[in-house]
């Protein structure tokens, strides 16, 4: 602050202070010049400063000596806008489909607003409503019929299969969206878990891994762009990468999931697919939500085997290992904002306990600030809606 009587640099009009003729001293005044300016009415005085009144009761205190007042980099929209470190579009959404052989749309009762899309219409609908907000990615998920269901799962790598034929349909109409598929055998096993049950229970590991690939490869055949194993067997990540090098789609991506918790966040998208297992539970393959460091054993496996795209399942529950995996890797990191998470903001929205839209679209927030670059939601289309300034309010 300069003292009483120092000189003032004069520079442009609408400083308080009517300027001298240009030149070194001549365009230096000093503050008892220009308020004698003012009292001579040369030109308006600045109005006083009129503070807003405090609640009464306020105490009156001397303000607090600091330097630094992180709240005056959020005091405006405008502000806020500039200095928002996430931001999010459209192109971060994966937007889920789940598909079936009838003809007619079947709502899911533990999902509102989410229904099993008749292949041939109600998803090209779904589809072509999604690409108009800006969501250009798909993952598919088929509600398979139990006939078709075996020990073996060999429904899963039939090329005139539900997901086969839904993807050669969907590249034919839409030729530039991204499909992801998922690879698993839990749609078309009789027992509903990821892999061939041995008769003492246990889930087959290498045998599995070998049906996976014949599934990928399908897949890749039909048109898919990304396939997308969820089953988390070990090593499959670098079986399906040789498999599908093998077959020539060295262009083919692979994202994994590589930190599939065995969470309770699941139970609606079961129902909606009717793959609950019909024994026992998924705890041999699928991760302890206990853990964190063994991410980082599936990361570096993953990693080495070849994956494009590593994968954190459920979402807003593990923004921590989200953000372990994109502190740990260069490599692309989506993540799943599950049925559960999905169901619950609609259920408390619906109740009028939050405000369905708001949460929606902060919980996608914290997911991409926690690091996921893409994220597999069941609201993609309503949150680019929002996004696009089109969106129900």
């Amino acid at each position: 602050m300069l003292p009483l009587g120092a000189a003032l640099p004069y520079q442009e009009l609408g400083q308080g202070c009517a300027p001298r003729p240009s030149g070194s001293a001549a365009s230096r005044r000093t503050i008892e010049e220009c308020e004698a300016d003012a009292v001579a009415g040369k030109f308006p005085a600045p109005p006083p400063l009129v503070r807003p009144k405090a609640p009464e009761g306020t105490p009156e205190i001397r303000p607090l000596d600091m330097a630094k007042r992180p709240r005056r980099n959020r005091k405006s929209p405008a502000l806020r806008a500039a200095f928002q470190e996430t931001s999010i579009s459209p192109a971060n959404f994966v937007l889920p489909l789940f598909i079936h052989e009838g003809e007619e749309d079947a709502p899911i009762g533990a999902m509102p607003g989410c229904y099993r899309l008749g292949w041939r219409h109600g998803l090209l609908d779904e589809v072509y409503k999604a690409r108009d907000v800006g969501v250009n990615s798909f993952v598919l998920f088929p509600k398979v019929p139990d006939a078709l269901k075996s020990p073996t799962g060999d429904e899963a790598y039939n090329d005139n299969g539900l997901v086969p034929r839904t993807i050669r349909l969907l590249k034919d109409k839409f030729p530039d969206i991204v499909i992801y598929t998922d690879v698993a055998l839990d749609p078309y096993s009789s027992d509903g878990h990821d892999g061939i049950v041995r008769e003492d229970g246990v889930i087959m590991n290498d045998e599995t891994v070998y049906q996976l690939c014949k599934q990928a490869v399908s897949q890749a055949r039909a048109g898919a762009d990304v396939v997308s194993p969820s089953d988390m067997m070990d090593g499959r990540i670098g079986a399906l990468r040789s498999a599908l090098d093998a077959e020539g789609f060295h262009d083919v991506s692979i994202m994994s999931y590589t930190a599939k918790y065995a969470s309770s966040f699941y139970g609606p998208f079961r129902e909606a697919l009717d793959s609950n297992p019909r024994f026992g539970d998924k705890k041999t393959y699928q991760m302890n939500p206990a853990n964190y460091r063994e991410a980082l054993i599936e990361t570096a496996a993953d990693e080495a085997e070849g994956a494009d795209i590593l994968l954190v399942k459920p979402g807003l529950p593990y923004l921590d290992i989200i953000r372990l995996l994109r502190d740990n890797s260069a490599l692309p990191i989506a993540a799943y904002q599950v049925s559960g998470e999905y169901s619950m903001i609609k259920a408390a929205g619906a109740l009028g306990m939050v405000d369905e839209q708001k949460v929606m679209m902060e919980s996608l927030m914290c997911l991409r600030r926690a690091g996921a670059d893409v994220i597999l939601t069941y609201f993609a289309r309503h949150a680019a809606a929002v996004l696009c300034g089109i969106g129900p309010k």
